[in-house]
């Protein structure tokens, strides 16, 4: 420290701190003016909105702070989601959605948590956060209308993985008495399937109990229910993107972010659907660092004096496009054979074996988002890439 900031060090711009530990019932709050500053604790009714503007107004009679102090608030990213963050900012009160997992935890095998502690701690996080630390990650809060329109795409794939729990609830059923009916092989055909049940015969030759086809049809009832709803939410988004591709005025950026991916061979509706309102259509990326990152495709090495390993990829990011983003490099190895990324895949993998494969098209995942990335802000098409519309495409220069 030189002398003269010595002499005039830096005084910090006097504000009001709030950190929320959230709950269904109770709100706590943190309140304090620096890092070193005991904070204030203070309990609210959850979601009773005047009455934490009132502590705020009474927390700064409390700590002699003019009206206009600025006020910093955070709280963590959970169940209550962004509708928190967004009152906030309503009311001119700058607030931070704090990532839980970016928080330091104490490495000792029992720790002592309260949800009071949790608050101080958040707090005293806060304070280092807005003096410039790299202390917690900071959460993106998505535009109203986007958490609203990818509510579809989430809700199709939870829809999905119940009906691959409820065939496998079937088929473990009548696995037991040495029935199989594969979904694969067309037995849940909307009309076969009951007839297959009414056939089927355990070894002895004997029909199946009465329980166990009473609970096959019970789970048959349910599979049909989510078969149509599935059905219904895949033609609503089918037809979003007909819209986009027509240049209507009813849609939205991320329909047509989604109906530009389509025109990449090897991209389908859901897929470009999955990816625009997760990723490409409102949020700001600066460099392919940032888009590996965020989906959890980038490295996470291990290294301490002679030690250094790679212990594979973070899987930080968000979940539903690091997988997507696998399922579209297989799709891409299939569909756009002539491409840069496909040569670059084969001549990687040669005559390996099974595990280089698996390394590789994670790699060729993460290439092809930056790839998609150029694609829709840049206008530069994959190298050796063809598009539906066209026979092929230029390359990319």
């Amino acid at each position: 420290m030189s002398r003269a900031t010595q002499q005039n060090p830096i005084t910090p711009t006097p504000a009001l701190y709030v950190a929320l530990e959230l709950s269904k019932d109770n709100w706590k709050l943190a309140l304090t003016t620096s890092r070193v500053r005991r904070p204030r604790m203070r309990d609210v009714t959850a979601r009773n909105l005047q009455a934490f503007l009132a502590e705020i107004q009474s927390a700064k009679r409390h700590f002699g702070l003019a009206e206009e102090v600025p006020v910093f608030t955070c709280y963590e990213a959970g169940r209550d989601g962004f509708w928190i963050h967004r009152f906030l900012a309503a009311n001119g009160i700058e607030n931070v959605v704090v990532d839980p997992a970016s928080i330091e935890v104490s490495r000792r095998k029992r720790k002592v948590k309260t949800d009071r502690i949790d608050a101080v701690k958040l707090a005293k996080l806060l304070v280092r956060h807005h003096e410039g630390e790299d202390v917690v990650s900071v959460v993106r809060v998505p535009p109203l209308e986007i958490e609203e329109e990818r509510l579809l795409p989430r809700q199709l794939k939870s829809l999905k993985d119940l009906r691959t729990q409820i065939t496998n609830q079937i088929r473990a059923e009548l696995f037991l008495h040495g029935v199989d009916l594969d979904p694969r092989s067309g037995s849940f055909a909307k009309q076969t399937f009951l007839r297959e049940l009414e056939k089927a015969r355990q070894w002895d030759g004997k029909p199946l109990p009465e329980g166990v086809i009473f609970m096959a049809r019970l789970h048959w009832d349910q599979y049909l229910l989510v078969e149509a709803q599935i059905k219904d939410l895949s033609q609503r988004q089918r037809e979003a993107l007909r819209e986009a591709r027509r240049g209507s005025e009813s849609v939205t950026h991320a329909q047509e972010v989604a109906a530009r991916l389509t025109d990449l061979k090897g991209v389908g509706d859901i897929g470009a659907y999955v990816l625009s309102l997760e990723f490409f259509s409102w949020r700001e990326f600066k460099n392919r660092k940032q888009i590996g990152a965020l989906a959890g495709l980038t490295g996470t090495p291990f290294q301490s004096g002679t030690m250094d390993k790679d212990q594979g990829i973070s899987k930080a990011g968000n979940k539903r496009v690091r997988t997507l983003s696998i399922e579209l490099a297989w799709l891409w190895l299939r569909h756009q054979p002539d491409s840069k990324l496909t040569r670059w895949f084969h001549d990687y993998v040669g005559r390996s074996k099974s595990r280089v494969k698996r390394k590789a098209i994670t790699a060729l995942a993460r290439k092809l988002l930056v790839a998609f990335w150029h694609y829709l802000e840049h206008g530069v098409v994959p190298e050796g890439a063809r598009l539906k519309s066209l026979t092929s495409a230029e390359p990319a220069a």
